[in-house]
């Protein structure tokens, strides 16, 4: 078996039964990884001299009988944004060249505590600001499936470094789809959390109201149980989950406007498998949705332009130009506005679940409308990376919106996923919703 690119979950039940040693399985990571003509357009940095002493003290625990979790000794990439204290880390930004915190954002605390090993920090979107995840200030990975296109972001490195066997699983950040959008470009499962469900002490802000950590993975499981270590919680019971007799709603109208023939086709197909599964499919579509959407410019930017103004202002030069003016794109929104605007969602997420949701265990949209553009093209054709970014950023943005958690899961079409939305604060009972939709969709 080709232990690199076994899900999280066998990794750890193979330590467990002694068949994979926690120390060779994390040399075999940092090796693939070193040796990768890519590696440097993938991880920001590698940490050898932590990985392979938290390797050593996983080996113990597996031999004493004391390991901390299913996933103890097994080894995961972490986003350029999360604090690992001691390391550089630099949110994929110039701005923050050379910064180095003193301690371990809490969520990576929590999962080192109970045995998961720190491979190192992958590289991201400057300041986790696009879908597309371009970076041409520091790097800008390989799409895994197809190297000429866009890897999708902004936890760009995050996906790739799973996808070629590189980490196990790994954990990136999510503020309008950047978990979902590279889980799905590169054949993945991706989480977002509700908002709010891990501590953001340590992870370096975009938009505090909408950003959250989340894991890529290969499987479900791989995803729920590193959500539940890093919620300090037990892992959501998945055995048995079906979709049979769920009730599935498949939101109609703008999550389909200007979609792609590939993207629409594998959803189609993806939700006639549901359907054969047992699923109880309906088809909604709501006017509700269109409202929020257009409250978007009034929230993210000004948010995200809020905090990093000062910084940004002071030497400019240092970003690229597309992200550079996103983040400016806030500064024309006044505060009586935001606040409005603010008040306008709060509305709107009330006449989400009364009015459109509430019957349902989870609703389906296709995770990116659009396949991965050229990454050249992108990078010489300004008027197409703003197109490409905010139709790319589309569907995964009403999770973000209505505070809702979001799972992708590969459809079986290359570079095309299925997202499942659930229920504030539902986080365990969507994972298992998407559970039983990943035994249907196999």
């Amino acid at each position: 078996m080709d232990w690199l690119r076994a899900s999280a979950t066998q990794q750890g039940r193979a330590i467990l039964a002694g068949v994979l040693d926690p120390i060779d399985q994390t040399e075999a990571y940092l090796a693939a990884a070193k040796d990768h003509p890519d590696c440097d357009r993938i991880y920001a940095r590698l940490t050898p001299a932590r990985a392979r002493s938290e390797a050593v003290a996983a080996h113990d625990r597996a031999k004493q009988e004391r390991r901390q979790s299913l996933l103890d000794g097994v080894a995961i990439s972490w986003k350029d944004n999360i604090d690992s204290g001691g390391t550089v880390t630099e949110a994929g930004s110039r701005l923050l060249e050379g910064r180095v915190p003193r301690k371990d954002a809490n969520i990576l605390a929590r999962a080192a505590r109970r045995g998961m090993i720190c491979l190192g920090k992958t590289h991201m979107t400057e300041l986790a600001f696009s879908g597309l995840g371009l970076n041409p200030r520091t790097a800008t990975p390989p799409n895994a499936l197809d190297p000429d296109l866009a890897p999708g972001g902004s936890s760009s490195g995050a996906a790739v470094s799973v996808a070629l066997g590189l980490a196990a699983a790994a954990v990136g950040t999510d503020t309008g789809g950047s978990i979902r959008v590279p889980a799905a470009w590169n054949g993945l499962v991706g989480f977002k959390p509700t908002q709010g469900a891990l501590p953001e002490k340590g992870v370096v802000p975009l938009a505090r109201k909408f950003d959250i950590a989340g894991p890529i993975a290969r499987t479900v499981e791989d995803c729920a149980q590193i959500f539940a270590l890093m919620a300090d919680q037990p892992a959501p019971d998945l055995d048995g989950a079906t979709v049979r007799g769920l009730r599935l709603m498949v939101l109609e109208g703008l999550p389909f406007d200007e979609a792609e023939t590939g993207p629409v086709t594998a959803f189609q197909d993806a939700v006639d498998r549901l359907a054969r599964a047992g699923a109880q499919i309906a088809h909604v579509s709501t006017d509700w949705l269109d409202k929020a959407m257009a409250l978007s410019p009034q929230l993210f930017a000004p948010e995200a332009y809020g905090i990093w103004r000062a910084q940004i202002e002071d030497a400019p030069e240092l970003m690229w130009q597309p992200i550079l003016e996103r983040f400016r794109g806030g500064a024309d929104v006044s505060g009586p506005d935001y606040v409005a605007a603010w008040e306008s969602l709060a509305r709107i997420r009330r006449k989400w679940i009364k009015e459109v949701t509430g019957g349902y265990d989870a609703v389906l949209v296709p995770t990116v409308p659009i396949l991965p553009p050229d990454r050249e093209r992108l990078m010489t054709e300004t008027a197409e990376f703003v197109r490409a970014n905010l139709l790319t950023l589309r569907n995964t943005r009403i999770a973000n919106l209505m505070n809702l958690p979001s799972v992708t899961l590969p459809t079986g079409h290359p570079a095309c996923g299925i997202s499942l939305m659930g229920h504030a604060g539902r986080d365990r009972h969507l994972l298992r919703v998407a559970a039983g939709a990943e035994a249907a969709l196999a």
